[in-house]
């Protein structure tokens, strides 16, 4: 009785999850990373009740098409951390922020733990 060669299936198999796993990941790349965002222009700048973030706002023309948006970017102001997209919400000319604590912000309704939380409006559908 012949064994059967199960080396070229597993070979197969490990090849399309690869595929799978970057197309996946190219996709999240495309359409959900926060790093990709357009700048947009600076409406305001609103800094934390101890002084350790900065909350930017900017409004992001998206072109003709499609409508305005707001990017909430959020600045380390004690050490030498990279800023951080915290906020991305469509249809949107108008960013109101204000701090409730030293660690949280209120942008436009949505309350947001600075350290941990992020609001953007396509993982919301």
């Amino acid at each position: 009785m012949e064994w059967i060669n199960l080396k070229k299936p597993v070979r197969v198999g490990f090849i399309l999850l690869i595929i799978c796993v970057i197309a996946l990941y190219g996709i999240y790349w495309a359409f959900y990373d926060m790093n990709r965002l357009p700048k947009g222009e600076l409406i305001s700048e609103v800094v934390s009740p101890n002084g350790e973030y900065t909350l930017k706002a900017y409004l992001v023309n998206g072109g003709t098409t499609v409508a305005y948006c707001i990017r909430g970017e959020l600045k380390y102001n004690i050490g030498n951390k990279k800023p951080k997209t915290i906020y991305w919400n469509y249809r949107e000319t108008e960013a109101k922020v204000e701090w409730k604590d030293k660690d949280t912000v209120v942008i436009n309704g949505h309350s947001l733990m600075v350290k941990k939380d992020v609001y953007d409006w396509r993982r919301e559908n």
